[in-house]
Formats: structure tokens, C-alpha cells, sequence
């Protein structure tokens, strides 16, 4: 082929090179690493984490509010005395109600030891 032949090649097919070259950006602006649906991603991912900070944020203020009350306050300190460590003012009784829910499994477990919960029953 002779450079006139080449040349007049591209002269008349250049729509199509230019077409061709617009269709192939365009799809790299949808389709690419930084395209509209890689944004639309990370955006999705940004509003996921901005609400998970937000719900930390929350929480983080409810245990400082807490930790301020038990500094301060005498009757946050004796309820949790009360509950978790099962403490009594001086002449109170203290009546604990065994669990039901952990007898019967207990109660389960030593008549049938063979027995795990991954077995259907019979």
C-alpha cells in the first residue's frame, strides 16, 4: 500500500475512528476503575460508614453518660451492686429463682450425655 492509499483510507473511514474512539471513552467513564459505577460504589460506602460512625458516636456518648453516672451518682453504684453481685443492705434477704431455661438443659445433658444438640431426637 502507498502512503496516498493509507491516507485516503483514514480520510474517509475517519467517522468511524472517531466513533469508535467516543464509544470506547464512553464506555471507560461507565465502565472504568474511576467510572460512574465505581463513584456510585463509593458512595454506597461512604453513607455506610458515615451512619456506622454516627451509631458509634451514639454509643460512645450513652457510655460516657454512664461512666460520669457511676462516678457521680451513689445509686447507679448500688444498683449494680445489687444486680450484678448480688449485694444486700445490711438485714435485706436475697431470693434467687433458679433459671428454668438452664435446668432443663442441664437436666437433659446428664440424663443423655451421648446426646449433642446436633443429633434430632427420637
Amino acid at each position: 500500500m502507498t502512503r496516498a492509499r493509507v491516507a485516503g483510507f483514514f480520510r474517509r473511514n475517519a467517522r468511524y475512528f472517531i466513533a469508535l474512539a467516543f464509544f470506547l471513552l464512553l464506555l471507560q467513564d461507565i465502565f472504568g476503575a474511576h467510572g460512574l459505577l465505581a463513584m456510585r460504589r463509593e458512595k454506597n460506602k461512604i453513607n455506610q460508614v458515615q451512619t456506622e460512625n454516627q451509631s458509634l458516636d451514639q454509643e460512645n456518648q450513652d457510655l460516657s453518660q454512664h461512666i460520669q453516672k457511676l462516678k457521680t451518682d451513689p445509686s447507679a453504684i448500688e444498683k449494680i451492686a445489687r444486680d450484678r453481685m448480688g449485694l444486700a443492705r445490711p438485714g435485706e434477704l436475697i431470693f434467687r429463682m433458679p433459671d428454668l431455661k438452664k435446668d432443663e438443659k442441664s437436666s437433659q445433658q446428664k440424663s443423655n450425655p451421648q446426646k449433642t444438640q446436633d443429633q434430632p431426637q427420637k
